[in-house]
């Protein structure tokens, strides 16, 4: 792994960071915009990005990653979530909610994939999908019941439905087709899907500008919940992972691809939930806000120590 190319592309990301903050402070990019910004990467550039992933030639130890990428994300959701319980004992009331919310639910979307794909190039972003299919599946199941305490009668059929229409696995489902079959897609057909999916990392790090612009930090500067709560989710639970990973002796773009999606800081639905449970929304946004910005030192320095492995 050359380690200074991905220094490199971090940084590359970190600047476009910087770009979207910019446009957010000259109000160029205003909260509506950056909504339809959202709804794009989401909906549009992400699931282009995850079917072009899969639209390569393989050898049959891809293909074999690719299906052991299911129990390796599975292990590392238990291990996350029961890490997380384990060490927030200290904490009371609802920021517990929030920071075990946060320290399961990564940002797999904005920061995510972006990096994986500055890193491994499409396979990664291949075993980054994986990941990213039970992310979506927990959240609307697991990470629900977080929030809410409990769920009402006919929700899990309701979005067990509604998770079949996300486009995230649909994406999934139509690249794991591609792969199975040996689907060949050519021409301008496959330029235009590449190039939508192109645009998710420069969208991505857009829309994480915008967050980091509005923070304000300074009324939780004396609460030492934040920094537990960043400790243990940008390093405790990576290493942790990591550690597990050496454990089982497995060692291959698959695991390091997991492990570095573990290593992602909070999911923006950690805000989002919070706000519409009322449950510490501002502090929910202080620790989205706080581990995004954070991210960019912790993740390139854990990318570097897994390369030396």
């Amino acid at each position: 792994m050359d380690t200074s190319a991905i220094t490199e592309s971090v940084f590359s990301l970190f600047i476009i960071i910087l770009v979207g903050a910019y446009a957010s402070k000259k109000n160029i990019i205003t909260q509506e915009i950056n909504k339809g910004l959202t709804d794009i990467l989401i909906k549009i550039a992400l699931p282009f990005m995850i079917v072009s992933s899969f639209m390569f030639t393989y050898d049959e130890s891809i293909k074999a990653n690719v299906f052991a990428t299911f129990y390796l994300s599975l292990g590392a959701y238990a291990v996350m979530a029961a890490v997380s319980i384990v060490l927030l004992l200290p904490v009371r009331n609802d920021k517990k909610t929030v920071l075990h919310f946060a320290n399961v639910f990564v940002n797999t979307g904005y920061i995510g994939f972006p990096v994986l794909n500055s890193v491994y190039g499409y396979e990664g972003v291949i075993y980054g999908s994986i990941f990213n299919l039970f992310f979506v599946v927990f959240l609307w199941t697991y990470g629900i019941l977080l929030y809410k305490g409990k769920l009402d009668k006919g929700y899990l059929k309701k979005e067990i439905i509604n998770l079949l229409f996300n486009p995230s696995i649909i994406a999934v489902i139509i690249g794991i087709i591609i792969m199975l079959c040996n689907i060949e897609v050519k021409g301008a057909i496959l330029s235009s899907i590449k190039s939508i999916g192109n645009i998710t990392g420069p969208l991505s790090m857009f829309i994480i500008g915008v967050i980091l612009s509005k923070v304000k930090i300074k009324q939780h500067i004396k609460d030492w919940t934040v920094y537990y709560g960043i400790i243990i989710k940008l390093i405790i639970i990576p290493v942790a992972i990591y550690l597990f990973s050496l454990l089982m002796k497995e060692a291959s773009i698959a695991v390091y691809s997991v492990i570095i999606m573990t290593s992602m800081p909070a999911s923006a639905m950690t805000s989002i939930l919070a706000e519409s449970y009322n449950k510490e929304k501002e502090f929910a946004a202080v620790i989205v806000s706080a581990t995004t910005l954070i991210s960019l030192i912790t993740v390139p320095i854990l990318i570097k120590f897994m390369s030396l492995g």
